[in-house]
């Protein structure tokens, strides 16, 4: 006699009941992760547990009529983890992406998050993940806030009017909580202004817009990357100021004389290790092209700062096993790569509360397997 398999269907309305909005939440449950990613209670894809995930993409041509064809943020990625602690959960998440979605109303990425038995495999939940993926992409920087930003920042300049930009700053300015200005910066001022004006209503704060990187960029505290990957932004040294923590949740590059004189601190440097290995197995002419990591990787090659094998991980700050900030003069980055364990933990937390609520849809996989 085999095992009945239920598992729990989520839709996004549900999931906003049960929390999945919650910054504050959120910003608890990735601490936690960070700790596990510091002693190790975790794995993620590949022969070295380390893996962001794998991507599939069109070719640029195709015989075939029906296959897509390659284009901008046109994808399909499945990200796996498992996160141990009080979690124990296995997981995935799987979206597809595509830049025109929004002129047929939909979001430019699709996505689904999946929770499995660590230990059988069987499925626990199906929950929609865009706002899974969206709250914890800007929790993570808001710890990073949390710990590593001076107690008395008070301007956030937001680098980018996008969702992430968005996110990214809805935690910030609940983690910074002497916050007074945000600053706004964006190629096309009126997504800026609006941007601007929506949060600095909503929290009580003085708001501007700009499309100047660099004005914007100077009065920053705290300065959160996450502008389009499509267009990258290029920051100077001398425009960031003393004692300002630089997260980077997006793409964009600063130049050498700030790597070297600032402090970097990354979401997991363990997994950043394997990255850059696997960077330079490259040809020598694909190597460091895109990315502030992949920029930080060539300062690392060329000897100019510390080797990746000595990098500091956020987690190690929390455990004390490492220093983060020390002193209010400090110039910290925090760069912040994205990885599934986030998603499958908070995931996770949002299916106990679900649970508690009696929320969402329960779904049979088999009364008994027909091949056990």
């Amino acid at each position: 006699m085999g095992k009945k398999t239920e598992f729990l269907y989520l839709n996004e309305s549900e999931m906003i009941e049960a929390g999945v909005l919650d910054y504050n939440r959120c910003m608890d449950v990735e601490e936690e992760v960070f700790r596990l990613l510091s002693v190790g209670d975790y794995v993620m894809g590949g022969d070295k547990f380390n893996s962001h995930g794998i991507m599939m993409k069109f070719p640029k041509e195709s015989p075939f009529p029906n296959m897509p064809k390659d284009a901008p943020d046109r994808r399909f990625m499945a990200m796996p983890g498992y996160v141990g602690g009080r979690f124990n959960v296995a997981g995935e998440k799987w979206y597809g992406s595509n830049i025109l979605n929004p002129e047929k109303g939909l979001p430019r990425s699709i996505l689904m998050v999946m929770l499995n038995n660590a230990e059988t495999g069987e499925p626990i939940a199906l929950m929609s993940g865009n706002l899974i993926s969206s709250v914890r992409t800007g929790c993570v920087p808001g710890v990073a806030v949390r710990h590593l930003a001076n107690k008395d920042a008070a301007v956030c300049s937001c680098i980018g009017a996008g969702p992430v930009s968005k996110a990214c700053f809805e935690a910030i300015v609940l983690a910074a909580k002497n916050l007074k200005e945000i600053v706004v910066c964006d190629i096309v001022l009126e997504k800026a202004e609006a941007f601007a004006k929506e949060m600095g209503e909503k929290y009580g704060l003085k708001a501007r817009a700009t499309t100047s990187l660099e004005e914007a960029v100077k009065v920053g505290d705290i300065v959160s990357v996450a502008a389009s990957p499509v267009k990258p932004v290029k920051l100077e040294n001398e425009w960031l100021k003393e004692g300002s923590l630089l997260i980077f949740s997006g793409r964009g590059a600063v130049d050498e004389e700030y790597f070297t004189s600032a402090k970097t601190i990354w979401d997991n440097a363990k997994m950043h290790e394997v990255y850059f290995d696997e960077h330079m197995a490259l040809p020598e002419n694909e190597r460091f092209i895109n990315g502030i990591a992949v920029q930080v990787y060539k300062f690392m090659y060329e000897g100019k700062i510390p080797p990746i094998t000595e990098a500091v991980s956020l987690g190690d700050v929390l455990c004390k096993t490492a220093q983060g900030r020390t002193s209010e003069k400090e110039r910290i980055c925090f760069i912040a790569s994205g990885m599934p364990v986030w998603d499958v933990a908070w995931g996770y937390d949002l299916y106990k509360n679900a649970q508690e609520k009696g929320l969402g849809q329960v779904l049979k996989l088999w009364d008994d397997p027909y091949l056990a």
